[in-house]
């Protein structure tokens, strides 16, 4: 009984605590949000504005990866700010909030492996390049990319209607703690995340290492090769970032055990933005200001058309 009443106290201080550091908590996390969603959709935008860009595979394979992005950084916002906020939300809401988000992150993922292939084939294949990367082999790679992304969410949708049976309340505090309490959830994320990180990772390592080696080939384009190998080692750089992510739900779960309420709101806001925030909207802006044709544009849409936008000149082999 008083471990009962001493685990309600520190509930009670943790409310309190949210309560009084609500407004200005989601005022210093969404205002950098914003800030980063006006980016990224500055930059959807300048891929929109030109023909070219929506016909070559390697710029609708970073449309893609910008899309999925904003709309995973958007879903992280809402949740956060319902969490910050205590709003409470019906379960069949929440669920689907938690797999959009959940679909979202293990599909920008899987988008990582397809932009080094891209890049392989673009150095290692040249002369096919233009065939194996037309629209609709590239619509055909989202669509799989897609069903692999999906299979964690929809496996957690059947989960909870047919054999979940520990969440009765009807609105909860929406997260993946509080709706998805059976260890099932926990073996299936850590499963499909561990398999998909791996997968992602041997692509990335092969990709690099067949550049590097083609590169050293007399036949080969070496400034091409060594642009092509800068690219598939940001994207390694991206997955390490996407990694660090999982290392929120590891702090969420040991700082509210282990430390007084005040300072684990401070850390997880800490977390969010460090392991979620900026790895979502600085990998994308890095990537868009290498390409010079993008960069060009994207300035002068940027500051809203003050400037002169240069011609786009597509270089092949970013």
């Amino acid at each position: 009984m008083s471990n009962f009443n001493e685990s309600k106290s520190n509930l009670t201080q943790t409310l309190l605590v949210l309560d009084r550091d609500a407004q200005m908590k989601a005022f210093l996390f969404v205002t950098p949000c914003v800030i980063f969603l006006y980016v990224n959709g500055v930059m959807i935008f300048t891929l929109r504005k030109k023909t070219v860009f929506q016909e070559t595979c390697r710029y609708i394979l970073f449309g893609h990866m910008l899309w999925v992005d904003t709309l995973n950084l958007s879903m992280s916002v809402v949740l956060y700010i319902c969490a910050v906020s205590r709003i409470l939300i019906t379960k069949n809401v929440c669920l689907v909030l938690l797999m959009a988000a959940t679909a979202f992150f293990q599909v920008s993922t899987l988008n990582l492996a397809l932009m080094s292939l891209e890049r392989y084939v673009a150095i290692c294949i040249p002369l096919r390049h233009v065939e194996i990367t037309n629209l609709e082999r590239t619509h055909i790679a989202f669509g799989v990319v897609w069903m692999m992304g999906l299979i964690q969410s929809l496996s957690e949708l059947i989960i909870f209607y047919s054999i979940d049976s520990t969440n009765t309340a009807m609105n909860l505090f929406c997260s993946r703690t509080t709706l998805f309490r059976l260890q099932i959830y926990k073996k299936l994320d850590i499963a499909c995340t561990c398999i998909f990180f791996v997968l992602v990772t041997c692509v990335i390592i092969f990709t690099y290492v067949s550049i590097a080696a083609v590169a050293k080939t007399a036949s080969c384009d070496k400034m091409s090769a060594k642009k092509a190998n800068k690219t598939v080692l940001l994207h390694l750089i991206q997955l390490g970032l996407g990694a660090s992510s999982i290392l929120v739900g590891v702090i969420q779960e040991a700082i509210y055990v282990n430390t007084d309420p005040a300072i684990a709101l401070h850390v997880m806001y800490f977390c969010f933005l460090m392991f979620i925030i900026f790895p979502k909207c600085l990998s994308p802006l890095i990537y868009g200001m290498r390409d010079q044709a993008f960069k060009s544009l994207f300035k002068y849409y940027f500051t809203f058309g003050k400037g002169k936008a240069k011609p786009v000149i597509i270089e092949q082999n970013i």
